[in-house]
């Protein structure tokens, strides 16, 4: 009976036999349905809508002004005065702000200098500053602030997608070590179940003690817990797996019991370019972010540069009863109306200390900008490491592996021939699976290792040359 228990044993595959029953989702299927269809992803999109709204709100500052006025005042049947006023402001690029308008007074105790022609009269002309917002005004400064904005919105999306890329990841191949190590514990509780059974069979016939099937029945005990653990891990792993899935129209969607992911295997598909990934530094979503913020503060420098310089501005209009007769003015001949303002404060402390603080957040931001590099090209070289130190591991655990499944051979054939005990056929068997595991568990590592390198220099969903 004794051979007959070996015989059972040896019938049984080293590797698991994995039921290939219903639909396997593969790991890029998954990526492709989260990069679609996660609202993490639409979010991504927002965050670009957010920029294109501030570069609209900053372009309204440039939007054309229409104003009307009208101011009438009558008393003891005397009309007093009464003034009609409309026109319209034209802000430029240029920081020149054109003007027209249309007025029309009368009255008995109207102010003189407000008396036009009875049919009125029109204006057109521009105000321009020659001192301070010649090179640059808010308007220009909060424009060319919120297109950087925009483009570092862009920016913003990559990261997003890139943080999603990595959690995916992480959540994907913790699923399938899930599944993997159950698929491996229920073959060790079948053999366990094989073994008390035969143990029990060979009890009638005298060939084994009576505390060989304590040790079996105990050994089935112990595996079909470890099975239970793993069934709860992989429960509770599938549903925060369901978290990264949701269909076309925003619902979340719940794995079929039936779907099973990729089988962890030993090889060494994914290729890293170290060279590239490097490179790829340069270009992360976190720096760019950084040097947009800095451009954006170079536009509030050069702004509050501008506030030490004096005010000066000119104005000037020429003056018609007649839109046609525009065509017929001279400049500064006759019927026109001009002015003059210049101002400045006389220390300039306010100003000097804008720019100074300006100054102050450039080279805190150059400082923080260049410290999050070397944080990431740090990072970068120490997940390469790890990627290298889990593959040398990978390699030695699984020729250690290899060694237990032959270890086990030869301990089942001794126990046939009567040299060896159940005992010790159970702690091969034992050591050989919970090896097994844990080779599970460096391939998953591994795996996300690689992920891990790829966030590191900035990539997720998009690809790169291997």
């Amino acid at each position: 009976m004794r051979s007959i228990i070996f015989t059972i044993l040896l019938g049984l595959s080293f590797f698991p036999a994995f039921s290939q029953e219903g639909d396997t989702l593969k790991y890029d299927t998954f990526m492709d349905w989260v990069i679609n269809y996660h609202p993490v992803a639409t979010q991504a999109d927002i965050v670009l809508t957010m920029g294109e709204m501030e570069v609209r709100t900053a372009r309204g500052g440039f939007d054309p002004l229409i104003y009307g006025n009208l101011d009438k005042k009558s008393y003891s049947e005397t009309i007093y005065y009464d003034k009609r006023e409309a026109g319209i402001s034209i802000p430029t690029w240029a920081g020149i702000e054109l003007n027209g308008s249309f007025e029309q007074n009368s009255g008995y105790y109207l102010n003189p200098e407000s008396t036009v022609p009875s049919d009125g009269l029109f204006s057109a002309g521009a105000a321009v500053n020659l001192g301070q917002g010649l090179i640059l005004d808010q308007r220009r400064a909060a424009l060319r602030q919120a297109q950087l904005y925009q483009q570092s919105t862009a920016s913003e999306k990559r990261q997003l997608l890139n943080s999603l890329y990595l959690q995916a990841t992480d959540m994907y191949w913790r699923w399938s070590l899930a599944f993997t190590n159950q698929e491996i514990l229920k073959e060790a509780v079948e053999r366990a179940e094989i073994r008390f059974r035969g143990v029990k069979a060979s009890l009638k016939f005298g060939d084994v003690a009576a505390i060989d099937t304590v040790e079996a029945f105990s050994q089935l005990l112990n595996r079909q817990y470890k099975l239970q653990a793993a069934q709860n891990t992989l429960f509770t792993v599938t549903q925060e797996l369901n978290t990264y899935l949701w269909d076309e129209e925003g619902k979340p969607i719940n794995i079929n019991e039936t779907i099973m992911p990729e089988m962890l295997t030993l090889d060494f598909n994914s290729i890293v370019n170290e060279a590239e990934l490097r490179t790829m530094v340069e270009s992360h979503p976190e720096l760019q972010i950084a040097d947009f913020e800095l451009e954006s503060l170079d536009v509030e420098k050069r702004l509050k540069a501008q506030q030490i310089i004096p005010v000066v501005k000119l104005k000037y209009n020429f003056l018609s009863g007649s839109i046609n007769d525009f065509n017929e003015a001279g400049f500064y001949e006759n019927n026109y109306k001009w002015g003059l303002s210049v101002y400045t404060p006389l220390f300039l402390r306010k100003s000097r200390g804008s720019l100074g603080m300006a100054k102050a957040k450039i080279d805190f931001k150059q400082n923080s900008r260049d410290i999050k590099e070397i944080q990431l090209r740090t990072k970068l070289e120490s997940e390469l490491n790890n990627i290298e130190n889990l593959n040398q591991q990978i390699r030695t655990f699984e020729q250690n592996v290899n060694n237990l499944e032959i270890l086990l051979r030869g301990e089942m054939r001794r126990f046939e021939i009567g040299e060896s005990s159940l005992f010790l056929v159970n702690a091969r068997e034992l050591s050989l699976f919970d090896s097994r595991l844990t080779l599970n568990e460096l391939i998953t590592k591994r795996k996300v290792a690689y992920a891990k390198s790829r966030y590191a220099a900035g990539l997720g969903f998009e690809q790169i040359t291997p």
